[in-house]
């Protein structure tokens, strides 16, 4: 080859700049968007593609502040611009002047159309969703082994929890039997039996990327497994079907082992804080024990002053009524003793002493105070003061 004919790559990169910036004027292209990204400056940046081809683009701030909605992944778009190519990368690009939507892309619209059939089924429902263990022995992972992820999970795992076992199930992320392989690894490790809690995870990446944690095959195994599924996929904004069928969701996968993993820090200085308030609730349960204990104790110290009071006015009152009742008895003696003594004087039996009798018909009968009914030979008892005698009347005289 003539050097004199040898183009450096700038040359050539110009030459190539030349000819796509004068043919390409004014384009306008179909396509959807992927892997957007709008940073600080206000630009956005994304990939426009179809399902053969694809190309970068940017549009400018100067001209997407005019546009309404921003911009997502997955949406279609019609955009009118110029082909430039970005001589640094040697990168060829689409420099956008106006964009309007066109509706959604085909990956977004199956993405939505299997969530609400997963969702009209109940695999999303919070009730089914299984706790995941506060200290788990062995962690399996469906991840890649050459990725970033699996090292980023193994370091995050063993620092926070030095000796913890962690399973690996080696599966491929993207392409062809990789949504097949990943359902089959989540079904061996509920097999195995030995995992307590499953990550299953990969780095970030575009929609096509991710896409075979949208399969619903790999949706069915998360949600028919056994052992707890921790989703780590992709970066904080993006989200996958295993996301909302896992039962519980980490942002990234450093972000899910660290969701799994309790570091022992963390653990001590948690059992730490259980300790100074159960140490404190113990305090306060033994102050309010003993503020009550000494409320008995002087309600206790005021009924036995009390008492003693009432037994004193009790015994005085015993003394007053042993008192009463003996004077009551001396003065019932006395005036029982003066009637008696009024009784005997009229007593018939002294009567009866001083030589008058009782007559009746019957023995202690009734007395006879008249002789008007007496008959001869009639008997009759006639009472003495001390005794009684049987008699028959031979004869009646009037007084």
């Amino acid at each position: 080859m003539n050097k004199t004919e040898c183009l450096s790559v700038n040359q050539l990169v110009n030459l190539i700049q030349e000819i796509v910036e004068t043919n390409f004027v004014a384009v306008t292209v179909e396509g959807e968007v992927s892997n957007f990204a709008k940073p600080a400056s206000g630009h956005w940046y994304f990939t426009l593609k179809d399902s053969k081809a694809q190309i970068r683009a940017v549009m400018f701030r100067s001209h997407n502040r005019m546009i309404g909605p921003v911009l997502e992944n997955g949406m279609r778009v019609i955009c009118s611009g110029s082909v430039s190519v970005y001589s640094a990368r040697g990168e060829m690009q689409l420099v956008i002047d106006n964009l309007v939507p066109a509706g959604r892309g085909d990956l977004q619209l199956a993405f939505e159309r299997l969530k609400e059939k997963l969702a009209l089924e109940g695999l999303f429902d919070e009730s089914r969703k299984k706790l995941i263990p506060d200290f788990p022995l062995c962690v399996g992972v469906v991840t890649s082994p050459t990725g970033a992820a699996f090292q980023d999970i193994l370091n995050v795992l063993k620092r926070r929890v030095p000796g913890i076992k962690v399973l690996l199930r080696p599966v491929k992320v993207q392409g062809s039997g990789s949504k097949e392989d990943i359902a089959q690894a989540i079904l061996d490790l509920n097999s195995h039996g030995c995992a307590d809690v499953i990550i299953i995870g990969r780095g970030g990446g575009s929609l096509e990327d991710l896409w075979a944690f949208n399969e619903e095959i790999v949706a069915r195994a998360i949600s028919g497994s056994l052992v707890p599924v921790v989703s780590g996929v992709g970066h904080e904004v993006d989200y996958t079907i295993a996301d909302f069928v896992s039962d519980l969701r980490a942002p990234t996968p450093s972000a899910a082992a660290e969701l799994v993993a309790k570091s022992r820090v963390e653990t001590e200085t948690h059992l730490d804080h259980l300790i100074i308030r159960l140490q404190a609730q113990v305090k306060q349960s033994l102050q309010f024990l003993r503020q009550g204990l000494e409320q008995l104790e002087r309600r206790l110290g005021l009924a036995t002053r009390n008492l003693t009071d009432r037994d004193r006015n009790v015994d005085e009152k015993v003394l007053q009524l042993k008192l009463s009742m003996q004077m009551h008895l001396h003065n019932a003696d006395e005036r029982l003793a003066q009637f008696a003594a009024r009784m005997d004087v009229l007593s018939p039996l002294k009567q009866m002493a001083r030589g008058y009798v009782i007559a009746s018909r019957e023995k202690c009968g009734q007395s006879l105070g008249s002789i008007i009914g007496l008959v001869p030979r009639e008997k009759l008892w006639i009472r003495f003061y001390d005794g009684q005698a049987r008699t028959t009347i031979e004869e009646i005289e009037d007084a």
